[in-house]
């Protein structure tokens, strides 16, 4: 059984209800780390059951660094008014502005890399691994796994819900906004983005 110390600690770290923390360390065995682990599988849970609805409203954020020189817009949506208005929400596009600014991704998801770009890129290292003495040795099976390797850190580099968030090394973007759906409760999508840099 969770004491109740544990679960505000859960409760702390995740901003989930207190309802859920309860529930997440009664099947953790009061284990934090599992607990924390289990309300991401149920957020992502959530995340696929929601995915259909329909997200009309959000906002509109911006983010301007302090050097002035670089900067976004995002275009991030929920399924009400209520909950776009809302600190949490706000937090999230606050968060991927700073992302997007930090790392700069091109793309939202995968489905969104241009297929001409992945040929071009599978190219250029499948030209590297030739021209490297070392890989060009190698058998085929071998070589087109270092280009799935490589295809794999290009999507991490590139694709925004791929990329490692620059607050927490053990989430990924896409993690993140998992985490936010299990607190908020409603579907939430990147619509679109823009980076600027001077």
């Amino acid at each position: 059984m969770a004491d109740i110390e544990q679960i505000k600690v859960l409760r702390q770290e995740t901003g989930v209800s207190l309802r859920k923390c309860k529930k997440a360390l009664k099947e953790a065995d009061g284990d934090l780390e599992e607990a924390k682990k289990l309300l991401r599988e149920w957020g992502q849970e959530l995340a696929n059951k929601r995915s259909d609805k329909e997200v009309g409203e959000g906002v509109v954020m911006s983010y301007i660094h302090s050097d002035n020189k670089t900067g976004c817009l995002l275009d991030l949506r929920c399924e009400t008014d209520f909950v776009a208005k809302g600190d949490d929400f706000k937090e999230l596009a606050h968060e991927l502005c700073l992302q997007i600014v930090a790392s700069k991704p091109e793309y939202i998801t995968e489905d969104d890399v241009d297929e001409e770009d992945l040929e071009k890129e599978r190219e250029i290292i499948m030209n590297q691994i030739e021209e490297d003495e070392k890989n060009s040795q190698k058998p085929d099976h071998v070589k087109e796994k270092i280009v799935e390797g490589k295809m794999k850190k290009f999507m991490q580099k590139k694709v925004l819900m791929n990329q490692v968030w620059i607050k927490d090394d053990s989430k990924t973007i896409e993690d993140l906004i998992g985490e936010y759906l299990a607190k908020i409760g409603e579907n939430i999508e990147v619509k679109r983005f823009t980076r600027y840099e001077i």
